[in-house]
């Protein structure tokens, strides 16, 4: 299957293509274009001469036009669905968070975002003056995207962006771009040409965007080392940034945690999406007192999950993205192996096609281990026993990651007290990596810059004018 980019309105193909693979199987599904410099001058162009009449368009002209494009996304649900399960691994249903799901959830995020607005604000008002705050769009918005949610976190970059006033172009990660292709080429039966813009490579195109002088701000999610590359690159022009870094997300169990009741969720929020979520729960601190027990209850809901093709019915986890993930996975379980920790299930990878790897829990491990110091991307949890609450919580905070975090206690009061002190952008109390398009979401430390979601996040998409007019 041939898919093609799209630049002011209109479908690019060029001479290099690469190969696009279903993780389940290993076998090429698709060939994509490899973008050139000459493209991506293209499509900043489009995208920079689109700004003009694009931002003049009146907040309810934009809104109208969100809505259609969330309109566009539930009638084509099945196609998108379907694309993201071959591209990426989910299982269409799967266990919390399917491709089903990440399809409706897209939806949801757009509809949300069309009803935000930026309205003036008085800063303020004197007998001899009036001075007003003003939101003013910032141009072009380069945005680059990860694999994990190829649809969803377009969404999270792209809606903002063209809600506020800006036009985009879109970069999907080359493991993935395949959704993203499809839904900017059904986005042009709502928007004009240039407003939405995609180009698709692989090494060397991300450090196109975020040096180019005609981008004015960068949107990227992935890893904390690829967004400093970014940080540096966007320097030399002073672009604004929105940073979603990696997360090592750390979950503290108090002694008073009904197990049985709290378990599941705990279950979920570690292996949402095969573990592969920025902010999954990745760190499992757990009190002495019920710690075997805890171990006992994950251990048995681990062996009834069902790991499988995504598009095989009853699948509940799908395989791991990529085989370099998929690697990296295998070497931190090997090591916690190998320092004497002690697998409680899962642990090894079976033969055949696809990156699978089976749920694996890690029980005796402690800080120091890669495992818990690294963030996994992958289906595994380490489980680590404390004794002291203000220990589990030093060691929850010593990481350079700081996303998000969870205390889970009977006593909602004291672990409001405890979330307080992580260091981290979100903390849940008994839940973890529960996301709304209302709430502002973002890391601190080395898990990036800015914040997304909310009016808070349609700010960044903004520069403030203040206006001073005379009485």
């Amino acid at each position: 299957m041939q898919f093609n980019m799209i630049i002011n309105g209109s479908k690019v193909d060029t001479e290099r293509h690469f190969n696009v693979y279903n993780p389940a199987t290993e076998e090429i599904i698709a060939r994509c274009p490899v973008a050139t410099e000459e493209n991506l001058n293209a499509a900043v162009a489009a995208a920079r001469e689109a700004f003009t009449a694009w931002s003049k368009t009146s907040d309810d002209q934009r809104k109208e036009k969100v809505n259609a494009l969330a309109d566009i996304i539930s009638n084509n649900m099945n196609e998108l669905a379907q694309l993201i399960t071959k591209e990426q691994g989910r299982p269409l249903d799967g266990m919390g968070f399917g491709s089903f799901a990440e399809v409706g959830g897209s939806e949801y995020w757009t509809r949300c975002t069309a009803e935000l607005t930026l309205p003036i604000e008085i800063a303020e008002e004197t007998d001899t003056h009036r001075a007003e705050i003003h939101r003013k769009p910032l141009g072009v918005v380069g945005s680059i995207t990860p694999w994990n949610f190829p649809l969803l976190i377009a969404i999270w970059h792209v809606i903002p962006a063209i809600r506020s006033g800006n036009t985009v172009v879109l970069k999907p990660s080359s493991y993935t771009p395949l959704v993203a292709l499809r839904f900017v080429e059904l986005a042009q039966e709502v928007l004009p040409p240039g407003v939405l813009n995609i180009i698709t490579g692989e090494g060397g195109m991300g450090r196109l965007i975020t040096s180019h002088p005609d981008i004015d701000k960068i949107v990227f999610t992935g890893s904390t080392p690829t967004g400093k590359n970014i940080m540096k690159n966007a320097s030399d022009s002073l672009k604004r940034l929105t940073l979603e870094l990696g997360g090592n997300d750390a979950a503290i169990i108090l002694p008073d945690v009904n197990v049985k009741e709290n378990a599941s969720a705990i279950f979920e929020a570690a292996f949402i999406n095969n573990g592969q979520t920025c902010a999954a729960l990745k760190r499992l601190y757990v009190h002495e007192d019920i710690y075997e027990e805890m171990c006992e209850e994950l251990t048995a809901i681990a062996n009834t999950v069902t790991v499988a093709n995504g598009m095989e019915e009853g699948a509940q986890l799908g395989p791991i993205q990529n085989r370099d993930q998929f690697e990296l996975v295998r070497e931190l379980i090997n090591d916690a192996k190998s320092s004497g920790a002690r697998i409680l299930t899962g642990g090894d990878a079976p033969e055949g096609p696809g990156y699978f790897y089976p749920v694996t829990l890690v029980a005796d491990i402690s800080d120091g281990t890669r495992l818990v110091d690294e963030e996994p991307f992958g289906p595994v949890l380490p489980i680590i026993k404390y004794s002291d609450v203000e220990d589990a919580l030093q060691r929850a905070n010593d990481n350079p990651n700081g996303l998000g975090g969870s205390v889970w206690s009977g006593d909602t009061a004291q672990a409001l007290e405890l979330a307080k002190r992580l260091e981290c952008g979100t903390a849940w109390i008994n839940n973890h990596a529960s996301l709304s398009p209302n709430v502002p979401f973002g890391g601190v430390k080395e898990s990036g810059v800015g914040v997304e979601f909310s009016t808070h996040g349609l700010k960044e998409f903004t520069s403030i004018q203040s206006v001073v007019i005379p009485k």
